[in-house]
């Protein structure tokens, strides 16, 4: 059981989304930063799909009401217990009684929070993904607020044999990270301005000849108008060669759309599951976890890549993630048996 004495900026429950019902309109939503979301509940035993906590630029205060194993991973909100800075992208004991909280964020803008066992609320169509606009998964649908109290499932039995241990162990502190954590190298590393690889979209042989060319050579930065549902991007306007009409048509997260205005919107995890407008490109997959850490100020630039290549590197990633995976199995293993 843990509580939530302060909600954050916007703190929301999410898992890897709620798949297959695209066609009735209901959004795929999930974690915005997939990435970090996976190797949370990972560093904790937790499967990959189990629901943690997305939290935006301004982290929540949590009261533990039980002993337990957390991680956090993604942006650096400044954590802390008991004034003392927690380390991220590894496993963290906290005692019954601990509160944690977050300060100014250093860099990224989301950081997730993983409790071992998974957090536990209602599954809503496959998934306990908080959709904000539908108003379902999560806490009734909605983000996190001051007063919640919420639960785990049981921990893995081997975490619930470290946590065992690790409660004979504490003495005075509330909290002990474990010695070993995710390797630097495999880490993200955020900051004000990225290069994002995009693969052309469906419409982009339709726009001007000088639009086709600044998408891939201009910086646009993100506006204050963004969300789970999309960036609006500032920078140069892009326009088509010839004014034309669309039928709406299936998106996803990382398509890039052009309304008339020519401002390039690029859909996120909450996005809409149709769309009318041109879409000039498709940021590769394995860079959305970089988008969603990417806040308004940042500045993007798109860099072309081809289909092939965008599943290659998906690929090379989910191998580091599958080593990464056998590695956390074993150190915990390792961890509750010593």
């Amino acid at each position: 059981m843990f509580t939530i004495i302060r909600s954050g900026m916007l703190t929301t429950i999410q898992d890897l989304g709620r798949h297959g019902y695209q066609q009735y309109g209901v959004s795929v939503s999930g974690a915005m930063d997939t990435f970090a979301h996976r190797i949370a509940n990972l560093l904790v035993g937790n499967d990959e799909q189990q629901a943690t906590l997305e939290m935006t630029l301004i982290g929540p205060a949590i009261l533990f009401e039980n002993d337990t194993f957390i991680s956090i991973c993604g942006a650096d909100l400044s954590p802390t217990i008991d004034n003392e800075p927690l380390p991220l992208w590894r496993p963290i004991f906290v005692r019954k009684g601990s509160k944690l909280s977050f300060g100014f964020c250093k860099n990224g803008c989301r950081a997730y929070l993983a409790i071992a066992g998974g957090i536990h609320v209602a599954n809503v169509m496959g998934s306990r993904s908080t959709f904000l606009k539908a108003r379902i998964g999560g806490v009734q649908g909605r983000a996190v607020q001051s007063g919640d109290q919420l639960s785990s499932y049981s921990p893995s039995p081997y975490i619930t044999k470290l946590i065992e241990r690790s409660t004979c162990m504490m003495t005075t502190k509330n909290h002990l990270p474990l010695k070993w954590h995710i390797s630097y190298e495999c880490i993200p590393h955020f900051n004000k301005k990225h290069t994002v690889f995009v693969m052309k979209g469906k419409h982009f042989s339709q726009f001007t000849r000088d639009s086709q060319e600044q998408f891939f050579t201009k910086p646009f930065t993100i506006s204050m108008n963004s969300d789970r549902v999309g960036y609006r991007l500032k920078g140069t306007a892009l326009s088509l060669a010839e004014p034309k009409e669309y039928l709406s048509e299936p998106v996803t997260f990382g398509s890039i759309q052009v309304p008339t205005n020519g401002r390039p919107i690029l859909l996120m995890a909450d996005h809409q599951t149709t769309g009318g407008h041109p879409r000039i490109g498709e940021v590769a997959s394995v860079d959305l976890p970089l988008i969603a850490q990417l806040k308004p100020g940042d500045v993007l630039s798109f860099q072309e890549i081809s289909v092939q290549q965008a599943q290659r590197l998906l690929l090379e990633r989910e191998a580091m993630i599958g080593v990464l995976k056998q590695g956390i199995k074993l150190a915990l293993k390792g961890a509750g048996n010593t």
